[in-house]
């Protein structure tokens, strides 16, 4: 996905290829200002305030987000896009670029879209009702591998047990839990969220989710870089893993400690386990709803009044609407993760 000539390095980006609820409005990156105002406010107004955008594609969130904040906001902001993708040309030069988040984070953490990329093992159960490894060659062809033992056995069996029925699939979330607790690790005070499409274990999928994007259609995942390849996230498994489960920094499944401070942030890493309250997880619509974004259409006396505003209000209604549509963009899973704050969210 990101070697040379993957997915995430054409020049086109994601934006060429499927629609996020970034790409879908500039609303969503006002009401993520709007939590990052929330969240400033729980904080007693620091000195410097951090918002970092995880797997930022080509900025757009992050660059949103900065431009909707109020000016007396703004000036103590500290933007950082993660991404694995080269910078991309004319980004504003608030935004600071890292490959990896900073070790210390005051302020908002925000994944949009970034926990189903993190990759996952497929597990398949035989006709002996023994759950194996998926074993995938480049081209997409498929053969089951050696039986899921040790700690991912253990997984499956805690969030997605799976009868031993012959062809039942599911995807090993322990990757992603370990990704969002290393990641919730570097928050010192503020709040960490994620959004992605999500069940939880009343919801598990029969076979899986895997799948891949190509120009906006569903495609087969063929791992060769000419498509996104993506499955949807057990988020219920990620919110129990911060301080539940300790990454093993360093090892080839976590995102390592190693990033430097950067410069102007408020507060050193922690360097012990810390009790977290725990996390919230709520529909896409309920978050933006609690952020002020509810599709509700302009009263229709303001088109006598001021027809312009009307066509502004009326566009911003249909937007809006998107952003919360059922069976759409509105049933993205919200995983809230407070730090030493309340939840703003609630």
């Amino acid at each position: 996905m990101y070697g040379p000539g993957g997915f995430y390095r054409r020049p086109e980006g994601p934006a060429g290829h499927f629609r996020t609820s970034v790409h879908a409005s500039p609303l969503f990156a006002q009401a993520v200002a709007r939590l990052l105002c929330r969240v400033d406010e729980a904080l007693g107004r620091p000195a410097v305030l951090d918002f970092v955008d995880m797997g930022a594609g080509r900025g757009e969130l992050v660059t949103g987000v900065l431009d909707a904040l109020p000016a007396d906001v703004a000036a103590r902001a500290r933007g950082y896009a993660v991404e694995l993708a080269d910078r991309p040309p004319g980004l504003d030069t608030r935004i600071t670029w890292l490959t990896e988040p900073p070790a210390a984070v005051t302020g908002l953490l925000f994944a949009n879209e970034w926990l189903d990329n993190v990759p996952v093992d497929v597990a398949e159960v035989d006709s002996a009702g023994v759950p194996r490894l998926v074993l995938v060659a480049q081209d997409g062809t498929e053969r089951l591998g050696e039986a899921v033992t040790g700690a991912e056995a253990d997984w499956l069996a805690r969030w997605w047990p799976l009868p031993a029925e012959e062809g039942l699939r599911a995807e090993i979330g322990l990757p992603r839990d370990l990704a969002w607790a290393s990641v919730v690790d570097r928050v010192v005070r503020g709040l960490a969220v994620a959004v992605d499409y999500a069940h939880t274990t009343a919801t598990r999928p029969p076979f899986g989710t895997l799948t891949g994007f190509r120009e906006g259609r569903e495609t087969a995942p063929v791992p060769d870089g000419s498509c996104d390849i993506t499955a949807h996230v057990a988020l219920d498994a990620c919110a129990a893993a911060p301080g539940a489960t300790r990454p093993a920094r360093g090892t080839a499944r976590t995102l390592p400690n190693t990033a430097p401070t950067p410069r102007g942030t408020a507060q050193e890493p922690p360097t012990t386990a810390r009790a977290l309250p725990p996390a919230g997880l709520l529909a896409q619509r309920a978050a933006l709803h609690a952020l002020g974004i509810t599709g509700a259409r302009p009263p229709l006396a303001l088109a006598s009044t001021d027809p312009s505003a009307y066509v502004r209000a009326l566009a911003n209604a249909g937007e809006a609407a998107e952003l919360t549509a059922s069976g759409g963009l509105g049933d993205f899973g919200w995983l809230v993760q407070p730090v030493g704050i309340p939840d703003p969210l609630t």
